[in-house]
């Protein structure tokens, strides 16, 4: 039995590049996809504000929309994932105080809500950072300092 757990637990070290890369692909490229339909519809975009009561709705919806594009495409390809992950959290932060709580009235409400999992994703990857298969890894890597693309300060060839 020890022989198995000690094979899942080397196994899992050895996978722990995984889940930040799907994370990173999934919510990158759901926040690029969203955020280039909003490019391409800002009036509308723009009119959703008015009526949600956001102050400057047209500036605001460019704002939240290129902030969806561009940090959903440096987010997927790990490139400044840190640093892009701090307006997607306060995009998100603004579209839960500003829209959604408005219709939670328990904590069973708020759990349901898919803004809270994408902030916690962003807090994340601000905290843990893009993991070794990343273009901030790489970028490291190339220029031989410490990798600050995660957490653990593990190499992509390192010793795992």
């Amino acid at each position: 039995m020890t022989k198995i757990l000690t094979f899942c637990l080397a196994l899992a070290n050895r996978l722990d590049w995984l889940p930040p890369l799907l994370l990173r692909l999934f919510v990158g490229y759901f926040f690029f996809e969203t955020g280039w339909g909003k490019i391409h519809n800002l009036d509308a975009f723009a009119e959703r504000f008015a009526g949600w009561g956001i102050p400057h709705p047209y500036f605001n919806a460019v704002l939240s929309a290129y902030t969806e594009l561009i940090g959903g495409a440096l987010v997927a390809v790990g490139l400044l994932t840190r640093i892009a992950a701090i307006p997607l959290i306060i995009n998100m932060l603004v579209a839960i105080v500003t829209v959604k709580l408005a219709s939670v009235s328990s904590l069973n409400d708020f759990v349901e809500l898919d803004e809270p999992l994408y902030l916690l994703s962003f807090f994340w990857l601000l905290i843990a950072g893009p993991g070794m298969v990343s273009l901030d890894s790489f970028l490291a890597q190339a220029m031989g300092i410490r990798d600050w693309a995660s957490s653990s300060g593990r190499k992509l060839q390192g010793e795992v």
